[in-house]
């Protein structure tokens, strides 16, 4: 007996934690969050219990205990998808050593090419953060290389190479990068606004 009622109840805890992730889709973050706290007492050594509040933490701007949260995930789990995120907690924190530690640990693990991309634009968002523009381009290089398909992270990576040169006063490269936007899907972030803009400048 005792061994089914345990069993229904890591049933009940594993629908719970699916309802929590259900909540953080549908963007009720402070939902995930209290789902999550409710279990992660049983299912401490669970990752995705974690992974969930810190995912709710972070959207919510709690940067602390989101960092704390995914930090504790990423010791239970090898899945380097939770790292950008990770990342940009401790970027906004101020704790750029760490995010540099973290950007080296994710280039050594060969993630998929978008995770790899969310890395990136945190690693250079860092950089830019700390005054070196110069610095924070270069580490976009990777990203000027045109793909045969263009995908969202495409156009990610785009978008902050685009802000970077025009932070730095390189009206033409911020030009080109935000065309390449545009090109890609004409209604990304403010990217027409930004195209005015500088088309103005440059008509000065």
């Amino acid at each position: 007996a005792e061994t089914t009622s345990s069993s229904a109840r890591a049933t009940r805890l594993r629908e719970r934690l699916i309802d929590g992730f259900g909540a953080l889709e549908r963007e009720r973050f402070g939902d995930a969050r209290r789902i999550g706290n409710s279990i992660v007492k049983e299912l401490s050594d669970v990752a995705a219990v974690h992974e969930l509040i810190g995912l709710a933490n972070y959207r919510m701007g709690n940067w602390r205990p989101a960092a704390a949260s995914l930090d504790r995930a990423r010791s239970l789990s090898d899945d380097p998808t939770l790292l950008p995120v990770l990342m940009d907690c401790l970027r906004a924190l101020g704790r750029r050593g760490e995010v540099a530690e973290l950007w080296s640990e994710l280039k050594a693990a060969s993630p998929p090419h978008d995770i790899m991309a969310e890395g990136r634009i945190v690693a250079a968002s860092t950089l830019a953060d700390a005054g070196d523009l110069a610095g924070a381009v270069a580490e976009m290089q990777p990203a000027t290389r045109r793909p045969t398909r263009v995908r969202d992270h495409h156009l990610r990576q785009w978008y902050v190479l685009a802000d970077l040169h025009d932070r730095a006063g390189d009206r033409s490269g911020a030009l080109r990068w935000f065309e390449a936007v545009a090109a890609g899907d004409p209604s990304f972030a403010d990217v027409a606004d930004r195209l005015r803009t500088l088309g103005r400048q440059r008509r000065r």
